[in-house]
């Protein structure tokens, strides 16, 4: 174990997502005192905040909060003497806080000239970026950081491998591979957002074609093309990449700005709800 400080920057650096626990109550006796913090990750804990069950309970919850890829901060309240069976007898509340979960999910389709202009814009920001492609030599030697190279001689199939919520962007070089990519995330329709490449009479045909298959235009409205801010011109690939990239952040920072607001707000009732009444006043 090391210092939860440093761990957790070491975690920030890596890209390595984890979950704060953090004792913020404690009534009777503890094994350890409010304050107490203790990091964990999908397979490795610093610190501690006691040891035995508590612990071992803190630990799973944290876990399956990285695997659910919550974003929301929870707070529990423990009896250690009759849930947990610890000699102590006292009671604790806990503070889960997840740290370094990307912000967004997203799969870019296409490794062609804008997605390579694209792919290192986006691994800048705070996203997971899954880059697939079914042709291994587009790709360059050196991926950024970040960065999941994903070859599939059948691309459509990585759609249902992105979580809800996710963020795709198809830019292939083949306008049937579009095509067939569109109706399957359409399909699934629970997308943050869907940009393909092109041209509004490239959008018009595909409408066409979509609406054939059975899609309600209400479905097809959510799709983005041509993608990108209107207000960034040109046609060089960066100014493409840079175009599509200000719409995914302006996407994201729309609603992950709307859901920190109301972890905020829900989790400052929360505790006031857990404090004893005396310090309830004070919260």
């Amino acid at each position: 174990m090391s210092n939860w400080i440093s761990a957790l920057a070491d975690l920030q650096q890596q890209g390595q997502p984890c979950v704060l626990v953090t004792i913020i109550e404690e009534r009777g006796s503890t094994p350890r005192n409010a304050g107490s913090k203790m990091v964990v990750t999908a397979e490795r804990i610093f610190e501690t905040i006691g040891g035995g069950h508590l612990e071992y309970k803190a630990m799973k919850i944290a876990r399956e909060m990285l695997e659910s890829r919550s974003q929301d901060t929870r707070l529990e309240r423990f009896s250690l003497g009759a849930s947990l069976g610890q000699c102590c007898g006292g009671a604790t509340v806990l503070l889960f806080e997840p740290m370094g979960q990307p912000q967004a999910q997203i799969a870019v389709f296409g490794a062609g000239h804008v997605g390579r202009a694209l792919v290192p814009l986006l691994a800048s920001l705070p996203c997971k970026v899954r880059w697939i492609d079914s042709r291994e030599s587009e790709f360059p030697e050196q991926l950024p950081a970040g960065v999941e190279k994903v070859i599939n001689e059948e691309p459509v199939d990585e759609v249902e491998n992105m979580p809800a919520g996710s963020y795709y962007i198809v830019m292939t070089h083949n306008h049937q591979l579009d095509l067939e990519l569109t109706a399957e995330i359409l399909k699934r329709n629970d997308f943050a957002y869907y940009g393909l490449i092109g041209s509004r009479t490239k959008r018009v045909k595909f409408e066409h074609r979509l609406r054939e298959r059975g899609f309600q235009p209400e479905v097809v409205q959510r799709m983005r093309c041509p993608m990108g801010l209107p207000e960034v011109k040109g046609k060089l690939p960066i100014e493409i990449a840079v175009s599509i990239a200000g719409e995914v952040i302006a996407t994201y920072n729309a609603a992950f700005g709307e859901q920190r607001a109301g972890q905020k707000s829900s989790s400052s009732e929360s505790i006031a709800k857990l404090l004893p009444a005396s310090r309830r006043s004070q919260a």
